[in-house]
């Protein structure tokens, strides 16, 4: 088939077979199955405790036609995204991450009092903010009233919807279509793929850029990364994969960035296809328009150099998950047996993944502590660990101290520096068990 345009979707669904969420294709090739589990960010209070939860099938699947790694949709949107616990702002290597790239996007695009900057899963405003510090206007997009309502706080416009076609429509004849589109780790939360290019194309006005943050599936794949899978994220991305998706909608990916966030991610910049050759407007901004196609043109071949357009890739990676499941619980059984007190920092949607996935519970990791106070006081799904402030680290004096954001490493041993006092020491566990 032509991966780069999106099929028609038979009326039966291949007699109800799965098939690929973009290219409708048959999806017959398992890339994880890691069992069953609860919704990651599904945080359960005192009451909750004394009830069931619901777990569902965390089974991911690649196509074997434009190589999209993707989830079943087990729950909607509006079940996960409406009332979130997951707030950008307390990370502070976020945060500059954020700053950084608005203060290059205002330079890059030209933008100024007269442009428009449309976020979609833009949280809880905190990109927006810089943007609007800029004197550059604003709209945000994010279907969670908890944190949209924080956006509308630091006085960030925010529409409380979910993003399509009709949201777009209405965005336009409200004025508020735009010259830059930012989707930073949103992606993957969207289902309906190609209704979402549907809406970017209705809401973009001409000669406009999109840039999309996702993390990058190379490193999902080579680093192990299986916890970054959980019923949120319906999709994992590699340039192959956002090529054909964002080809068959009619957009060029002019340029791209490897960055460190998330465990490493991708940004790629596209504008419609009949701006990629113009000498204003969209691309005029970018610079040496040549080097960025070198940039996109050098990623693709890496990817498929590393194994990105074969099978045989992504049928290995479930053996290394499950290698790896072993090897993390022989350490914290190992631990529990040499009477070692073992605690772990954050209680990010990934850590409730490997948690579960492993079997974990309290009797193997006794706490955990996080810096926002919408996850204090509460448990984590499915292992039921208790979540309390960064202070109860001091107070329990942990002899492990297992990182669950990883990506934010640096960050935290920063932060949690006082565990050196009493020879307590930091463990991460994805790639591979790091005690430090």
């Amino acid at each position: 088939m032509n991966t780069g345009e999106a099929a028609e979707k038979p009326k039966d669904d291949l007699n109800n077979l799965k098939v690929c969420r973009f290219c409708r294709s048959p999806l017959q090739q398992s890339f994880a199955d890691l069992g069953v589990s609860p919704l990651a960010n599904s945080y359960l209070d005192t009451r909750g405790l004394s009830m069931p939860e619901t777990f569902y099938p965390l089974h991911v699947y690649v196509c074997g036609s434009c190589f999209l790694v993707q989830l079943e949709e087990q729950e909607t949107p509006e079940n996960i995204f409406t009332d979130y616990a997951y707030f950008s702002s307390y990370s502070e290597s976020w945060l500059e991450h954020t700053k950084k790239f608005a203060r290059e996007a205002k330079a890059r695009f030209k933008l100024d009092h007269m442009s428009r900057v449309l976020e979609i899963g833009s949280n809880d405003g905190h990109l927006l903010s810089f943007f609007k510090q800029m004197q550059v206007p604003v709209t945000g997009v994010d279907p969670a009233c908890n944190v949209a309502e924080a956006a509308k706080r630091r006085g960030v416009e925010t529409w409380m919807r979910f993003f399509d076609a009709g949201l777009a429509e209405e965005l336009n004849r409200a004025g508020r279509s735009c010259d830059l589109l930012v989707g930073n780790n949103v992606l993957a939360q969207i289902p309906d793929l190609n209704g979402l290019m549907e809406a970017v194309q209705k809401v973009l006005k001409p000669g406009g850029v999109v840039s999309i943050e996702v993390p990058h599936l190379l490193n999902l794949v080579e680093k192990k990364q299986f916890d970054t899978i959980y019923h949120e994220h319906y999709s994992y991305f590699s340039l192959i994969a956002l090529k054909n998706l964002f080809s068959a909608h009619g957009f060029y990916i002019f340029d791209v960035d490897s960055l460190e966030t998330h465990g490493g991610s991708l940004r790629v910049y596209a504008c419609r296809e009949k701006d990629k050759n113009a000498n204003e407007g969209a691309v005029a901004g970018s610079g040496d328009l040549q080097a960025g196609r070198r940039r996109v043109e050098d990623m693709l071949w890496f990817e498929e150099k590393r194994g990105l357009k074969k099978i045989e890739t992504y049928q290995a990676f479930s053996e290394q998950v499950k290698a790896a499941k072993r090897e993390i619980l022989k350490f914290l059984i190992g631990a529990a047996e040499k009477g070692k007190k073992v605690a772990a920092y954050g209680a990010p949607a990934k850590g409730n993944t490997l948690l579960n996935y492993c079997g974990i519970g309290p009797e193997l990791v006794k706490f955990t502590v996080d810096r926002s106070p919408h996850k204090q006081g509460l448990y984590l799904p499915g292992s039921r660990i208790p979540v309390y402030a960064p202070q109860m680290v001091e107070k329990e004096k942990p002899d492990y101290l297992v990182i669950l954001p990883w990506n934010l490493q640096g960050e935290i041993t920063g932060q949690m520096e006082v565990i050196r006092q009493w020879g307590g020491q930091f463990v991460v566990l994805i790639p591979e068990i790091k005690v430090c």
